[in-house]
């Protein structure tokens, strides 16, 4: 009998990072995304979240009643959200150092296992979509995305803590010879933030290098 992918046991390296900051390669995975701006305070963001756990889910359960398989299909838990975050153009013109939330856009994404292709990404949302139609399912991409070489840290705390966190990176990329390729960053949620305290929150940061 198979034994079930568990990703915090077997993929440590991308997503259980120290205590200090590490240079990480990333290779290509696939994601469930969806785009999104503004502050995500607001209903939108919580709604977004909502939509991909959902398909998400029915891919897992879908695949898992198959009495045919994917090849190389193993059952699994489902990935963390998380969320590679930016300023939309005009605030990047007249960027002063604070961020305003209602500025930043996002891209929000579960990633998938590798035998998850395209074509069962789409049958699935179809499926799921005649379930659930108020869903916005048809807001979803499939994509591969490979982040190559990055820095990487476990943020612990608030997301209003996240600067302390990002200086502490940055100062170990020079230390490396190397450079922050952009204010762009990707954030991966360990913990549910929607029931989890702020103080206990655990969140990887991570952004790409040059």
């Amino acid at each position: 009998m198979t034994m079930k992918h568990e990703w915090r046991k077997a993929e440590k390296q991308y997503y259980l990072p120290g205590a200090k900051p590490e240079i990480i390669r990333l290779p290509s995975f696939n994601f469930i995304t969806i785009k999104g701006e503004g502050n995500p305070n607001e209903e939108l963001f919580a709604q977004n979240i909502k939509t991909l756990y959902s398909i998400s889910y029915a891919i897992k359960m879908s695949l898992k009643k198959l009495e045919i398989k994917p090849l190389n299909y193993q059952d699994y838990t489902v990935y963390p959200l998380e969320g590679v975050w930016d300023l939309n153009d005009e605030a990047k013109k007249k960027f002063t150092g604070m961020i305003n939330k209602d500025d930043l856009v996002y891209t929000l994404m579960i990633r998938q296992p590798d035998f998850v292709d395209f074509a069962c990404f789409e049958r699935l949302r179809e499926a799921t979509q005649r379930k659930k139609p108020e869903l916005k399912l048809n807001a979803l991409q499939f994509a591969s995305i490979e982040d190559g070489e990055c820095i990487q840290f476990l943020h612990k705390g608030s997301f209003n803590g996240e600067p302390a966190s990002f200086e502490i990176m940055e100062d170990f990329a020079k230390k490396h010879g190397k450079t922050r390729a952009s204010k762009k960053h990707r954030e991966i949620y360990l913990s549910d933030f929607r029931k989890v305290p702020a103080e206990k929150l655990k969140t990887v940061l991570r952004f790409r290098i040059n």
